[in-house]
């Protein structure tokens, strides 16, 4: 009888947590490192949101919280819903999870048998093809391309549906691509989705606030409502708010489904941290002039970090609707060799060499399940921004 479950034969560990703690363990050991593995904003949590916390723990809300929330909150993410995306869900349609990790991991238990197949478009973030094997489902990918802006088509969703399909996974703005899917480009995809009822829609808005120039974000179920009674909105304060360490994603759907994933919850972690919450609530409810500050902070090192990149030789850089993220293609360095002979062979290879050589950490897209690319996160200062891509183009011109 083997000690180990089965169930960890069908899973890789997070190739953008390796990468993050390769650049320390080098940063430690003396190198000159400058990380971009890590989706994660430079900014400090407003000072609101952490009074708002400090005050939690001086009230004494320092008991177990409710499974799915405490009811200021979920009030909270209801108003939010309201206000910002035009859906109208009871706070009892919601739950709050320890990070938006556990909403994904939990619907997809509530829900996934053996056999029962997600969709998941290439780039993916790392994390979604594994949860669903860890829950016994069985990932099925949709293809994309730079040709399209790393978009979901809807004749590509088409194709990628069976009988088996139970749900298909949006990410917009996505990790790895900062791609954006504008209402049109929905709209097209929830009439693919009004042909096959059997098909849910978990939709990772995490990135929704970290959109650039003249987009306008818009999430599945405003775009098409027949599509309400059938999606999983996701959301959380880690990324807009800059409060990544805090644990805390959201959903909203139906009240089956949030009923299901109470359940589990209950047996898993009995709710997220009590004070975590309330300086959420502060999140939700409180001002909101700061997102617009970063989001410009943001659009500036983007539009940085695109210009140097496609100066680079052999690299080629989309400029991308959202996120902190770029995606540029290495294709054209695919076979060239660098100063010791070493053939970049894919785009591990190259983020391999890119690191013993330079000192600069990205990740290499067929971890997200599309190369030769690689991912930079841009959520590092200008200064950090322009010297590593000084140093990218350095290696690049460097290779024969």
């Amino acid at each position: 009888m083997a000690f180990l479950a089965d169930a960890l034969s069908r899973v890789k560990p997070s190739a953008t947590i390796a990468v993050t703690q390769k650049a320390r363990e080098l940063k430690n050991a003396g190198r000159d490192v400058i990380g971009l593995g890590a989706g994660e904003p430079d900014f400090d949590t407003p000072d609101n949101i952490k009074n708002a916390a400090i005050e939690a723990i001086r009230r004494g809300e320092t008991k177990y919280p409710p499974v799915s929330g405490i009811a200021p909150l979920r009030e909270a993410i209801a108003a939010k819903f309201r206000r910002e995306n035009n859906l109208d869900y009871k706070p009892e349609q919601t739950i709050v999870g320890t990070g938006g990790k556990q909403i994904l991991f939990n619907a997809f238990m509530a829900t996934l048998n053996p056999g029962d197949e997600v969709i998941i478009p290439r780039p993916y973030w790392v994390s979604y093809p594994e949860m669903v094997a860890l829950c016994g489902g069985t990932p099925a990918f949709a293809e994309t391309s730079i040709d399209n802006g790393f978009k979901l088509t809807a004749e590509a969703l088409e194709k990628a549906i069976t009988p088996r399909t139970k749900w298909l996974v949006m990410n917009s703005p996505s990790n790895p691509s900062g791609a954006a899917y504008t209402e049109a480009e929905l709209r097209a995809l929830a009439d693919v989705l009004l042909k096959h009822p059997q098909v849910w829609v978990l939709t990772d808005d995490m990135y929704e606030h970290l959109t650039y120039g003249d987009f306008v974000f818009r999430t599945i179920a405003e775009v098409e409502p027949n599509l309400y009674e059938r999606t999983l909105t996701m959301n959380g304060v880690s990324k807009a708010y800059a409060m990544t360490g805090w644990r805390i994603g959201y959903a909203a759907g139906p009240l089956q489904l949030i009923k299901a994933m109470d359940m589990i919850q209950g047996q898993q972690t009995s709710g997220a941290c009590t004070i975590a919450q309330w300086a959420s609530v502060e999140a939700l409810n409180g001002p909101q002039d700061f997102i617009g500050r970063n989001k410009a902070i943001f659009q500036a090192r983007r539009d940085l970090v695109v210009s140097m990149l496609n100066q680079a030789r052999g690299i080629s850089c989309p400029s991308p609707e959202g996120a902190f993220y770029v995606y540029p293609s290495c294709a054209d360095l695919i076979g060239r060799k660098t100063k010791d002979g070493k053939v970049i062979e894919n785009d591990e290879i190259f983020a391999s060499e890119l690191l013993e050589a330079e000192g600069v950490a990205v990740v290499f897209g067929t971890a997200f399940g599309l190369g030769p690319n690689f991912r930079i996160s841009y959520a590092t200062s200008d200064t950090l921004l322009e010297e590593a891509c000084t140093r990218i183009q350095r290696f690049t011109a460097s290779l024969s």
